[in-house]
């Protein structure tokens, strides 16, 4: 997904009703931090340290890492913590952080369904997939600078080889950035100041 394309589906306009903020708050958090949708929805409260904006992600194989979590997914996350969660939770709730009406812990199945629908409001015809959040979020981090070994950490790929999958669309950025400002792009070029 272009970063247009996100930016697009995560500033859907807020709907007033609690499954929105927490739909809204899952969106930005599958993006702002990479997660498989299935390490996303398995996420417990306890996994959370909002103040200093880290989780604790359980990836394959049980492997857990740390992920940084943006500003606007921590807020979102914050929000849906105080005025939504508390209304879906019930005796029998579990501690995950994400909940159903029914207050119990989100599927996979309806994350890709709730994706959909969000993805038509915001008028993106494509069809959207959580795993297209996931290649975004890397690929957007790439084009932007980060590394690859931090990429890697973040996305919890065993092998380098893995995230640089994810260099292909930053291979195109490198030869723009060369052909825009290497000295001899041109075959009758001279490197000024040399004879």
């Amino acid at each position: 997904m272009s970063e247009a394309e996100v930016t697009r589906l995560l500033n859907l306009p807020a709907m007033d009703h609690r499954e929105d903020r927490r739909d809204a708050a899952m969106v930005e958090l599958l993006y702002a931090t990479g997660l498989r949708v299935s390490e996303l929805v398995n996420l417990e409260v306890a996994h959370l340290n909002l103040e200093v904006g880290f989780l604790q992600a359980t990836g394959k194989r049980d492997k857990q890492r740390i992920v940084p979590i943006g500003d606007k997914a921590r807020e979102l996350v914050s929000e849906y913590l105080q005025s939504a969660r508390p209304a879906f939770a019930n005796k029998r709730t579990s501690s995950a952080l994400f909940l159903t009406r029914l207050g119990r812990a989100m599927s996979r199945q309806y994350f890709w369904k709730m994706l959909k629908d969000r993805t038509a409001r915001a008028g993106i015809t494509k069809p959207i997939s959580p795993h297209m959040l996931r290649h975004s979020f890397a690929t957007h981090l790439l084009d932007h600078g980060a590394d690859l070994r931090s990429v890697q950490m973040m996305l919890g790929h065993a092998s380098i080889a893995t995230t640089q999958i994810y260099t292909h669309v930053e291979h195109t950025r490198l030869k723009k950035v060369h052909d825009n400002y290497f000295p001899r792009k041109h075959r009758n070029s001279e490197i000024s100041g040399s004879r």
